[in-house]
């Protein structure tokens, strides 16, 4: 059965890794899915038709989620598309490394832009389109909860701040039947963390099972929030790690 059938989704960052694989999920499960890609039309159109031969709706629109009109743009071109918006996911996102004296305003800027303010706006334009049983999802990081190795504190601060976002919209929108909830990954083989990459073997060993996660570990995660079975949860973390944190 089709639990998300006569749903709209909307994510950001979905035409690769972790984006993709809950593309994918929630369209399996019966929705009909936009999502963003920022560069790569070709990547993007692939994954459209992957979705289609495969019996699903998806349409591709090309936003950065650091500029917010964009964003504003590509949620309500979702939701005249379709008709409705019901799910939106918020998974678009970069990766600062080094020294934090090393940081410049602008990358500081830019990553505050694409990983908080973004969610924010996206919420923001979701809602005006929401009824009761719509879901916002955010999708963190494990490093919100552990911090093993220098070079990572501007990533963190941005990803933790989703948590503050995620309990205060829960009780803003709780009221309509809305609920918002947050999904952390741990360490995922995609093309930006391969699990064949030089350092892989350490993050394996950070983690209880010494096993990279795959991204359709996080969409089943995010398709159990988006879907009737997540009707009872808000205002709350799902971490999906490995045991990372334990």
């Amino acid at each position: 059965m089709q639990v998300l059938q006569d749903k709209a989704a909307f994510v950001t960052g979905g035409s690769r890794g972790i984006g993709a694989a809950i593309v994918k999920r929630l369209a399996q499960d019966g929705a009909a899915v936009a999502f963003t890609y920022r560069e790569n039309s070709i990547r993007a159109q692939a994954l459209v038709d992957g979705v289609e031969r495969d019996g699903g709706r998806a349409i591709a629109i090309q936003c950065d989620s650091a500029d917010s009109n964009a964003l504003i743009g590509a949620i309500n071109e979702t939701a005249s598309t379709f008709g409705r918006l019901d799910i939106v996911v918020n998974n678009a996102g970069i990766f600062p490394y080094g020294e934090p004296q090393d940081f410049t305003i602008d990358d500081i800027d830019r990553t505050l832009a694409v990983h908080t303010r973004a969610a924010f706006v996206s919420a923001q334009a979701a809602m005006r389109h929401m009824g009761a049983g719509g879901r916002i999802i955010s999708i963190g990081s494990c490093f919100v909860e552990r911090v093993p190795v220098p070079g990572i504190s501007l990533y963190a601060m941005s990803k933790s701040a989703l948590t503050g976002l995620t309990k205060g919209l829960a009780r803003d929108l709780g009221p309509r039947g809305i609920t918002v909830n947050l999904v952390h990954p741990g360490p995922t083989d995609t093309d930006m963390n391969p699990a064949g990459a030089p350092g892989a073997e350490e993050e394996k060993a950070w983690t209880a099972l010494g096993q990279y996660g795959q991204g359709e570990d996080i969409a089943a995660a995010v398709a159990y929030l988006a879907g009737e079975s997540g009707r009872y949860t808000t205002g709350t973390a799902i971490t999906v790690d490995g045991g990372y944190a334990a």
